[in-house]
């Protein structure tokens, strides 16, 4: 990622959640600790089912009296009608404002020139009333830039900034082996701890009871993750969503994402599995690598 370069991520959608029952409503739901998120800080979670399946995964922000959840665009309306089903009596207001702020990405290097930055994940500063942040999960996806839209481009010239191509920074996140699109094809396909939360900070085994808890809890303590999401490498062919994985004719594997950026749910600890080796699908061949920060 250049130093000078930004990413416009258009396909991103940002609620807005606030009201006097915000942090107990939250806390009750989500997979991380919301008091983990300050001024200073912000952090990645999820909302999973009560059996501890996949939903969705979203950044959380605070802005002024209320939290921005930075989320996937498509998944935005979704999350919006999911949280909005356990509110019940809460005094808490969500808001779609994917129309009026947009998320620019850009590079860690650059973020550490702001006063007060830290090198830390989920370090937040302000820059003129707006966020910035080293984005939660993973220090070289760089930081974040919440904005109203109308006032992006000149806070990007200001910052001396220029516009780049978004499939460079999907590039770089597909290669760091974290996903972020289509996370729609995920849903209730795998554990939320399998999507490699652990791992991103996206979940506290300390704080108290939320949504997907307790299969989660069981998962970690008892050493039954077997399986990961993990990214694929496209040699020859195409691929399908759902379609399985083999290695000598063993199943370790099915494709979840089979679109630019694929993932693939792989039983990585099965003794059949070997790192790069080549793997094959009904129309494919590929290739798996377990990034760095899992091992």
């Amino acid at each position: 990622m250049n130093t000078n370069n930004v990413y416009i991520l258009e396909d991103r959608g940002i609620l807005f959640v606030n009201g006097a029952d915000v942090k107990e409503f939250l806390q009750n739901l989500i997979s991380n600790d919301i008091n983990k998120v300050s001024e200073t800080n912000s952090c990645f979670a999820s909302l999973l089912t009560p059996q501890g399946k996949f939903l969705f995964a979203f950044i959380i922000v605070k802005h002024k009296s209320g939290f921005f959840i930075d989320c996937e665009k498509s998944q935005a309306e979704p999350l919006f009608k999911q949280l909005s089903i356990y509110k019940l009596r809460s005094n808490v207001e969500i808001m779609n404002l994917s129309n009026e702020f947009v998320i620019a990405a850009f590079n860690r290097d650059k973020f550490l020139k702001f006063k007060g930055a830290k090198d830390e994940p989920g370090n937040t500063i302000k820059y003129r009333e707006d966020s910035i942040l080293l984005d939660p999960r993973n220090k070289d996806l760089g930081a974040r830039l919440i904005i109203n839209l109308e006032k992006l481009y000149l806070s990007l010239k200001k910052l001396e900034l220029k516009d780049s191509k978004i499939d460079e920074y999907y590039k770089l996140s597909h290669e760091l082996g974290i996903v972020q699109k289509n996370m729609n094809m995920l849903q209730n396909k795998l554990f939320g701890i399998e999507c490699n939360f652990e791992e991103l900070n996206a979940i506290d085994f300390k704080k108290g009871c939320y949504v997907g808890q307790e299969n989660t809890a069981r998962i970690k303590l008892k050493n039954k993750l077997s399986k990961r999401l993990l990214p694929v490498q496209l040699v020859s062919g195409k691929l399908s969503e759902g379609e399985p994985i083999y290695l000598n004719n063993v199943e370790i594997g099915k494709i979840l994402i089979n679109d630019k950026y694929p993932f693939a749910l792989i039983k990585y600890l099965d003794d059949e599995f070997k790192e790069n080796s080549e793997l094959k699908s009904k129309n494919g061949v590929i290739r798996i690598k377990i990034p760095d920060w899992i091992k």
